[in-house]
């Protein structure tokens, strides 16, 4: 960005570092003033900012092995949790960046489906990373039939309409690949799994050692104590967790809500507030702070 741009919303999407692949966070100044920063390594597009490297301090980029495909325009399943943030993490590591987000959201509690998150907290996580949020509206108790129809409707009309491909955060269930990838090949796309056959304890401790911070939104109170509720997802967590649980919550023993790390230019401010039992599972709100 130019020396004196002030910041846009309608601003292209931002570069990828130079350094390292990762695409760039913007940051504003005091003036209001905006410039590009890698929140992996700290280069700035404005040396005249202070930036923690300066680009002749930085070796070349590697070039992409020879093997890589061809990359394909595609849209990532965002559930506003964990998973689906380190998966984007990891696609940006690629030089990779999504059309779109794709989050289903229930009409009637006007929240993440199933992780029970509100409306305003997912429009802050898109917000802040700049990518354009696709919200696939459905009913409580959703049936199988009425959820492809709404996804059918999405994959219609842009910016969804152009892409080939969709990611997941999935890590091993293969029934839940296995119907994603047949829906996807039924419209002519393909999936996309960069996490997927991880094992699942180092991915945890390598995503709060990159810098991640989560809190749990939600857990199967059949698989995990109610106490876990509104805990942040962190190393005391992880020892804590029964021997039962996957350290990801890849079975479906709880979900989380990503408000900060490295793919966030700043932190989304957030509460945790009372919890609530519904269909048999217990929800932490949150509340915009």
């Amino acid at each position: 960005m130019e020396d004196g741009k002030k910041a846009n919303a309608d601003d292209d999407r931002p570069p990828i570092c130079p350094a390292c692949g990762v695409t760039m966070g913007m940051t504003i100044d005091e003036d209001g003033l905006a410039r590009y920063v890698c929140l992996e390594c700290g280069f700035s597009d404005d040396s005249s900012k202070g930036s923690e490297l300066r680009a002749s301090d930085l070796p070349p980029p590697s070039a992409a092995p020879p093997d890589w495909p061809p990359r394909t325009p595609f849209a990532l399943s965002w559930s506003g949790g964990k998973d689906s943030a380190f998966a984007l993490r990891t696609l940006r590591r690629e030089g990779r960046e999504p059309e779109a987000l794709i989050t289903t959201v229930t009409d009637t509690y006007d929240r993440i489906s199933m992780h029970g998150v509100r409306r305003e907290l997912l429009a802050r996580q898109a917000g802040a990373l700049g990518i354009p949020l696709v919200e696939v509206v459905i009913p409580p108790g959703c049936v199988n039939d009425v959820y492809e129809v709404r996804m059918a409707e999405a994959f219609a009309s842009a910016p969804l309409s152009g892409v080939e491909e969709v990611a997941f955060g999935d890590l091993f269930l293969e029934d839940v690949r296995a119907y994603r990838e047949e829906r996807l090949a039924a419209g002519g796309k393909r999936g996309l799994f960069p996490l997927w056959g991880r094992d699942t304890r180092e991915l945890a401790r390598e995503f709060i050692a990159a810098g991640f911070e989560a809190i749990i939104v939600c857990l199967d109170p059949r698989a995990l104590d109610p106490s876990f509720a509104g805990r942040p997802y962190d190393e005391q967590l992880l020892a804590e967790l029964p021997a039962s649980v996957d350290p990801c919550g890849e079975n479906g023993e709880f979900h989380t809500f990503i408000h900060a790390g490295p793919i966030f230019p700043e932190p989304i401010a957030c509460e945790t507030g009372e919890l609530v039992e519904r269909d048999g599972f217990l929800f932490c709100d949150l509340t915009p702070a």
